[in-house]
């Protein structure tokens, strides 16, 4: 499992199934906390013991906007979870994240 702290990419492009989206605690002088998201081969990855192929954080993020995609937020897990994906397009500019991709709609899946 890869781990990517603070890239210093704007923009990634990457081919994944399902990620999660999350928060870790603010560090000690920022004033915001980390974003990090985790990337996954598999849908619903908050279902099974699969490691992310990879971990992308982000320190001192204020907002993570979410685009155009279908979104399932998990009250007992505080995640987002964004499955179907083809592929995922991560945007970081200053303090704020943007997240957009190609997403697979579908309505109803056998779990």
């Amino acid at each position: 499992m890869e781990t990517i702290k603070d890239p210093k990419d704007k923009v990634f492009k990457m081919a994944t199934k399902s990620a999660l989206i999350g928060r870790l605690p603010r560090k000690e002088g920022d004033k915001y906390k980390t974003a990090v998201i985790r990337l996954y081969d598999v849908n619903n990855p908050h279902k099974t013991t699969e490691f992310p192929k990879q971990t992308i954080e982000f320190t001192n993020t204020e907002k993570v906007r979410i685009r155009r995609l279908n979104v399932s937020y998990y009250l007992e897990g505080n995640d987002t979870v964004l499955n179907d994906l083809e592929e995922i397009y991560i945007t970081h500019e200053n303090n704020k994240l943007s997240i957009r991709g190609y997403q697979i709609e579908v309505e109803t899946r056998q779990d």
